[in-house]
């Protein structure tokens, strides 16, 4: 039995656990805006945030059109697939990841595209919510949460 289900999910477990050794803070599953839902964001030691799409198969990546939205809402996009992903048929100016369960590498950096300074607030005050609700909830399941505005 694998420690994660899914392969995607295995991939973002060796996307975090590389992240956290460059020092970023990185979240799983986050919703940047409605209809948006990144694999894995991260915050760096400098405040840049980076998304990671983790793609387990060809079929994965064709069926994702919603990724071209999330380059607005980070400085830098990356994808992440395993050794077996055909990676020649991700866009050069994306960044590749090469990850498994356990760790990952950056097998190519894309350009930066620094975020505005007000979106960059933004984001960062709502990750910063989103990851302590996390863990307010991981703590104490019986919190009552309070509904999104």
């Amino acid at each position: 039995m694998s420690l994660l289900p899914l392969p995607g999910q295995r991939i973002a477990r060796g996307v975090c656990r590389h992240l956290i050794g460059r020092d970023f803070a990185p979240l799983t599953e986050f919703v940047p805006e409605r209809g948006l839902r990144v694999d894995v964001i991260a915050v760096g030691p400098g405040g840049e945030i980076w998304i990671v799409e983790c793609k387990s198969s060809r079929v994965d990546y064709v069926g994702d059109r919603k990724w071209a939205g999330y380059r607005p809402w980070c400085d830098r996009f990356f994808w992440a697939v395993d050794a077996d992903f055909p990676a020649e048929i991700l866009p050069d100016e994306t960044g590749i990841i090469l990850a498994d369960a356990f760790d990952a590498d950056i097998q190519r950096w894309p350009a930066a595209t620094p975020l505005a300074p007000a979106r960059r607030k933004a984001l960062t005050r709502r990750l910063a919510r989103t990851a302590t609700l996390r863990l307010a909830l991981a703590l104490d399941p019986d919190i009552v949460a309070v509904p999104a505005r």
